[in-house]
């Protein structure tokens, strides 16, 4: 049997600083994983309590991290204003991406594991080869801090959610802006894609999930519920449902169907 989680409220000045949404459980076959992420970030396997990885290298707080498809590596993002990539059995330093001028708040694999997007507090997003450590290409067109970025499941275009409140879609190959997405009347600060690419998810301060059509950027419909800003979004597996977290303390399944919660 996996362990229960206890998982704490960070207050609500410091979610940036600190990453609200820095506890992630994987279902991977017999166990499960859980990183913890501080300046120096630690892995464990918790299903036997057997082994630890502390990942050591930020010189500030880790903000946004994520496995590659193949959960050979890691990546994360820091206010020090790097990522870095990591071997995830040994724990060891693979490479810094370095060429930010601001904290870097999101990373995202693409879907091949070839490549990386970072979102960060200087207004923009930027494609890293994850082999060589190579910036390819800047996406611009925000107008403040990028807080959520995320690939589609086909890896050819990309979504971004900045304070500036809208969400834009990007074609990854030139970083052209394709469109913006409008309706939140705050900061955005999660977006995700559904797992056919056709839907997008965000979550903003103003305490709404917004359900978007990737392919004309038509709000279909709003998510109400939540006392406090939205800090999370995911879509669940099959698409017809969706996880919201938020500041309120709680996390909210919503069924997509009709935008009410599932019970």
């Amino acid at each position: 049997m996996v362990p229960s989680l206890n998982i704490k409220r960070v207050p609500r000045g410091r979610w940036r600083r600190q990453g609200l949404a820095v506890a992630l459980a994987l279902a991977a076959g017999a166990g499960a994983i859980l990183m913890e992420l501080q300046p120096g970030f630690s892995l464990w396997q918790l299903l036997y309590m057997q082994s630890a990885l502390t990942f050591t290298g930020h010189s500030g707080e880790v903000i946004s991290v994520a496995f590659s498809p193949d959960g050979s590596a890691a990546l994360s993002g820091a206010i020090d204003r790097t990522l870095k990539l990591w071997d995830a059995t040994s724990g060891s330093q693979i490479r810094t991406f370095i060429g930010h001028s601001g904290s870097v708040y999101s990373v995202a694999f693409s879907p091949d594991g070839a490549t990386a997007l970072s979102g960060t507090m200087d207004r923009r997003l930027t494609l890293w080869d994850i082999a060589s450590g190579r910036e390819i290409r800047t996406f611009a067109g925000h107008s403040a801090e990028v807080d959520s970025v995320a690939f589609a499941p086909d890896g050819a275009t990309a979504l971004s959610g900045s304070f500036d409140h809208v969400l834009k879609l990007w074609d990854v190959g030139s970083g052209r802006e394709i469109r913006t997405l409008s309706a939140h009347s705050r900061g955005v600060t999660s977006v995700a894609f559904a797992p056919d690419g056709r839907l997008a998810l965000s979550g903003s301060f103003d305490y709404a999930l917004k359900l978007w059509d990737v392919a004309s950027g038509r709000e279909i419909r709003t998510f109400t519920g939540h006392l406090g800003s939205i800090t999370s979004v995911a879509f669940a597996p099959h698409g017809r449902a969706a996880l919201s977290g938020s500041f309120d303390g709680t996390l909210k399944l919503w069924d997509l169907s009709d935008s009410r919660k599932r019970n």
